[in-house]
């Protein structure tokens, strides 16, 4: 019997013209969504963010796409669910102003009793940074990043914060109330060697994308010589890779599904940013095929040292197929890891 994980599901908040379709789900069809994966078991429920459109998605579709803000989107599923975690799948941090960010995260948390997990990361789009911040190089998106982690560490946990970097700064900010949870946990993407000492130096958890269950073990391997360095071996730790899921009843038929989806295009998009050099395998690295085989597939995941499946995304073309594919998932899946 498989090691117990977590296992989470992507509410498609910031999704049309991306992942799927334009239109495909609306603000009220993320509330029913988020109810229905309550029920079937799911323990964390994740949303992305995006703030404008990407010029590939401006190119394909007449009408811009609907993207739901993912902090609002989570206080809303905050009031309407009682056990899963609420998740940022991830937050772009580099576009967000890091108080009024520290105060929007504190009182979710408080709101949901203490659900939230804070999953930071650069962005895969480097045009809406460009469009939202044009005075700043995107070159130095990383510097934002970095700055922003330490400012949000500093606001949540002092009585009195105050910060002083090239891009951030404020000073004695008394940040009230606190969250509900002693340590909100702060999961960090990227799969770069950067990306990696980010992670060891201040992450509870890591969202590592794409990535094949050798390649995770390595990174791991990676991260807890870094956090040595840091003095955080003792840091409790997460690993949470973000996976795409097309199940059929055959590995062929699954394979179609997925090349069918606008996730495949999606990943495509991505090919010289946050998946380079790595599309040419993208089957090979997300749970594609029958419901045994994913099943094997998230075993050697597990044995690579993933505690977390989350942001699991379902390969479809509609809201309906969306919600199904979750219930087979649950049904099919799940019980295997219970």
């Amino acid at each position: 019997m498989p090691t117990r994980p977590a296992i989470g599901v992507a509410i498609p908040n910031c999704c049309e013209g991306l992942v799927f379709p334009a239109p495909f789900a609306n603000h009220f069809d993320l509330m029913e969504m988020s109810r229905e994966a309550e029920i079937l078991g799911y323990e964390s429920l994740w949303v992305n963010d995006h703030v404008t459109t990407q010029n590939y998605v401006r190119s394909a579709f007449k009408s811009p796409p609907n993207y739901y803000e993912p902090l609002i989107t989570l206080t809303f599923m905050s009031s309407i669910t009682t056990n899963p975690k609420l998740a940022t799948g991830l937050l772009v941090l580099p576009l967000r102003e890091p108080v009024i960010l520290a105060k929007q995260i504190s009182l979710l948390d408080l709101y949901s009793k203490g659900r939230l997990i804070l999953a930071v990361g650069l962005g895969a789009y480097k045009e809406e940074f460009e469009h939202m911040l044009p005075r700043i190089p995107v070159r130095d998106r990383h510097i934002l990043l970095d700055e922003s982690i330490q400012a949000l560490l500093l606001l949540m946990n002092e009585r009195s914060a105050s910060f002083e970097g090239k891009y951030i700064c404020f000073r004695d900010i008394e940040l009230y109330p606190k969250p509900a949870q002693k340590t909100i946990p702060l999961y960090i993407g990227g799969n770069s060697n950067e990306g990696l000492a980010r992670v060891a130096k201040w992450g509870n958890g890591w969202l590592p994308a794409s990535l094949s269950p050798l390649e995770i073990k390595n990174s791991l391997e990676k991260i807890n010589q870094l956090k040595k360095k840091f003095g955080r071996e003792n840091q409790q730790f997460d690993i949470a890779p973000q996976l795409i899921v097309s199940m059929a009843a055959t590995k062929g038929e699954a394979i179609e599904k997925f090349r069918r989806s606008f996730i495949y295009d999606h990943l495509k998009s991505l090919s010289e940013s946050t998946l380079k050099n790595q599309v040419a395998r993208i089957e090979q690295l997300n749970l594609i095929g029958n419901a045994d085989e994913i099943i094997d597939l998230m075993e050697e995941y597990l044995q690579a040292g993933v505690t977390h499946f989350g942001a699991l995304v379902f390969a479809c073309r509609t809201k309906e197929e969306y919600t199904n594919s979750m219930k087979e998932f649950a049904k099919e899946v799940m019980p295997s890891f219970r």
